[in-house]
C-alpha cells in the first residue's frame, strides 16, 4: 500500500476527502492529515508520503512553499496542490516544484479518481523501475566481489571509494549449515556479526551453491569477528541449538590489499573442503591449521593399505584395545597430512576393513562372526561425512571381533588403558572420548577405573602428565609453557597450578632445586 497525507486547513475538506474515493481499494492508506504548512512540512520530511493533497492557501506556510521547501530537502513525492482559487500563476509555480496536479475546489470526485489513478500507475511504474535498477546493480556489484574472489577482477579499473573497497584489512569468511540434514534450520553467520552493514560499508555477502561467502572489510568489522571467535573458543563448543551450532565457518588470513583478497578466499575454501578431517562438534577451521593440512605427499598406496591392515590384525588377534586405538589415531594423524583425495580415504578404509574381515575369517573359521556384507560396509564408509565417523564405525567392528574371537576382562580393559594414558598423554584425553575406543560408556569404565587404580581417571592423567613434566624440566633447557604443552597442558597457569600441588613447589624451583 502506497502512503496517502492530506493537509488542509478547513476540517471539513479532510473529511470529504477522506471520504470521497475507496482508498484502499486504490492502494493508498491515509497516514495522516495537517492543518497548517509547519506540521505538514514536518510530516513530509519525517515520513516521506507517496502522495500528498495539498491545500494552497493555510495557516503558517503556503502549501507551495512547503512543497519548495521539502523538494529542497530531498523529498521527491507526488503532490497535488488544491485550491479555492483558480489563478495560472499558482499553477505554473506548482509545475515548477514538481506538482503533478493543480485541483480548484470543490473537488470533483471524477477528475480527483482520474489524477489517482494515474498516479497509482505512475508509482507502480517508479517501483518497477526501482527493483529493476537495484536488481542490475546488485548483480553487477556480487560480479564484481566474485572477481575478486577469484583473483581476476580488473583492478585499475575499479571505482574503489564508490564500491567501499577501500579498507585497510580484508579477510573472507565461508560458512554452510553444520548439520547434513536439510530440514535443521540455519542462521545467517552475517547476522550474528552484529555489525552496521549500510552500503556495504562493513562486509560483502555473496552465496555459492550451499555456501554463505563473507567479505569483511575494516578494521571495525574484522576485530569483531575476532571477538567472536574468542567468545566461542572459551566456551568449548556452542551451546545446543544456539545459532553458531547450527553453522561449520572457515575462514582465510588477514590480507591489506584487494589483489590480496583471493588469498584469503582460496585459504577459506580449501578449508572448508577439509571439514571431512575436523573433530566431532567442531564448528571452524582457520587458516592458522593450514600448514599442516594436507601438506604432505600422497600416502595411499597397496603397501600402505597391507601394513595397517596387518598392524590392526594384530592388535585385535591379541586382544589390545589399546593397540588398535593407537593405530587408528595414528592413521587419522598421517591422513590429515597427507594430500590423498577424501574419496581416496573413505575407498581407502572400506578396502582396509575388508581386509582385515577376511584375514579374521581366515584365522577363526570356527567362530560366527556377524560381519556386514561387503557391499555394506562400502556404502557405510562411504556415506560418512566426517573421518572421525569412519573411525567411530571402525571400532565398533572392531569390539564385535573382540567380543565374538575372545573377551577381555574388568583388569585388561585397564591395563590396556594405563598403557594406552602412558603413550598418549600429550593428547586432549578424556575419558568420555577414550571409553568407546574400549568399548565402554564413560560412567561405567570411570567406576572400574578408579576401583582398579585407586583414584578417578582425570587425577590419574595429572599423575602422569606432571610425572613425565618432571623429566623434561631436568633433562633440557625447554621453557616452562613448552614443556605444560608438550605434555598436554595448553593453559601454563593451569599446568603451575596441578604442578605445585602434586609436587609442592612451582616448575621452576624444582628445576632449581634438583639440578644443584
Amino acid at each position: 500500500m502506497y502512503k496517502l497525507f492530506i493537509a488542509d486547513d478547513e476540517a471539513i475538506i479532510r473529511e470529504g476527502l477522506r471520504c470521497l474515493l475507496d482508498w484502499e481499494t486504490l492502494g493508498f492508506t491515509i497516514a495522516g492529515e495537517a492543518a497548517n504548512g509547519d506540521a505538514a512540512l514536518q510530516f513530509l520530511l519525517s515520513e516521506t508520503p507517496d502522495l500528498v493533497l495539498l491545500d494552497i492557501r493555510m495557516p503558517g506556510m503556503s502549501g507551495l512553499d512547503v512543497v519548495r521547501i521539502a523538494r529542497e530537502h530531498g523529498y521527491d513525492g507526488k503532490v497535488v496542490i488544491l485550491s479555492g482559487y483558480s489563478d495560472f500563476n499558482y499553477a505554473r509555480t506548482a509545475i515548477r516544484y514538481g506538482v503533478l496536479s493543480y485541483l480548484t475546489k470543490p473537488i470533483d470526485e471524477d477528475e480527483l479518481l482520474e489524477i489517482v489513478s494515474q498516479i497509482r500507475n505512475q508509482l507502480d511504474s517508479d517501483a518497477s523501475a526501482r527493483d529493476s535498477s537495484a536488481h542490475y546493480r546488485q548483480k553487477a556489484y556480487d560480479s564484481i566481489i566474485r572477481d575478486l574472489l577469484a583473483g581476476t577482477a580488473a583492478y585499475d579499473r575499479l571505482d574503489r571509494a564508490e564500491l567501499h573497497l577501500n579498507a585497510d584489512i580484508y579477510q573472507v569468511i565461508i560458512y554452510e549449515k553444520y548439520s547434513h540434514r536439510t530440514e535443521d534450520a540455519a542462521y545467517r553467520f552475517s547476522d550474528l556479526l552484529r555489525v552496521t552493514n549500510q552500503d556495504h560499508n562493513s562486509f560483502d555477502h555473496i552465496t555459492d551453491d550451499t555456501r554463505e561467502i563473507i567479505l569483511l572489510k575494516g578494521s571495525f568489522a574484522t576485530e569483531k569477528f575476532n571477538s567472536f571467535l574468542e567468545r566461542f573458543q572459551r566456551q568449548c563448543q556452542p551451546q545446543k541449538d544456539s545459532p553458531l551450532d547450527s553453522l561449520f565457518l572457515a575462514y582465510g588470513r588477514p590480507v591489506s590489499h584487494l589483489e590480496e583478497i583471493a588469498l584469503s578466499y582460496t585459504d577459506a575454501s580449501r578449508l572448508i573442503d577439509q571439514r571431512f578431517f575436523c573433530e566431532e562438534d567442531q564448528h571452524t577451521l582457520g587458516y592458522e591449521n593450514l600448514p599442516t593440512l594436507g601438506s604432505g605427499l600422497p600416502l595411499i598406496t597397496g603397501a600402505f593399505l597391507d601394513e595397517y591392515a596387518g598392524r590392526l590384525f594384530d592388535g585385535l588377534s591379541s586382544f589390545s584395545r589399546s593397540r588398535t586405538a593407537e593405530i587408528l589415531g595414528e592413521l587419522q594423524t598421517k591422513l590429515y597430512q597427507s594430500s590423498d583425495s577424501i574419496d581416496t580415504i573413505k575407498l581407502f578404509f572400506a578396502d582396509l576393513y575388508l581386509q582385515i574381515k577376511e584375514r579374521i575369517g581366515r584365522s577363526y573359521t570356527s567362530v560366527d562372526i556377524p560381519f556386514p556384507g561387503n557391499g555394506e560396509i562400502i556404502r557405510i564408509i562411504s556415506e560418512k561425512y566426517y573421518l572421525y565417523e569412519i573411525i567411530r564405525f571402525l571400532t565398533e567392528q572392531f569390539e564385535l571381533i573382540l567380543s565374538s574371537i575372545g573377551r577381555t576382562s574388568k583388569e585388561g580393559v585397564i591395563d590396556d588403558i594405563l598403557y594406552y594414558i602412558e603413550h598418549n598423554y600429550a593428547r586432549n584425553l578424556t575419558l568420555e572420548a577414550i571409553a568407546p575406543l574400549f568399548g565402554y560408556n564413560s560412567s561405567y569404565l570411570g567406576k572400574i577405573f578408579s576401583k582398579k587404580v585407586g583414584e578417578n581417571f582425570n587425577s590419574y592423567l595429572d599423575h602422569v602428565r606432571i610425572e613425565h613434566s618432571k623429566e623434561l624440566l631436568l633433562g633440557n633447557d625447554m621453557k616452562v609453557y613448552e614443556i605444560a604443552e608438550k605434555v598436554g597442558y595448553r593453559n601454563v597457569d593451569y599446568f603451575h597450578i596441578k604442578f605445585k600441588r602434586q609436587v609442592g613447589m612451582t616448575p621452576a624451583e624444582f628445576r632449581r632445586t634438583h639440578r644443584q
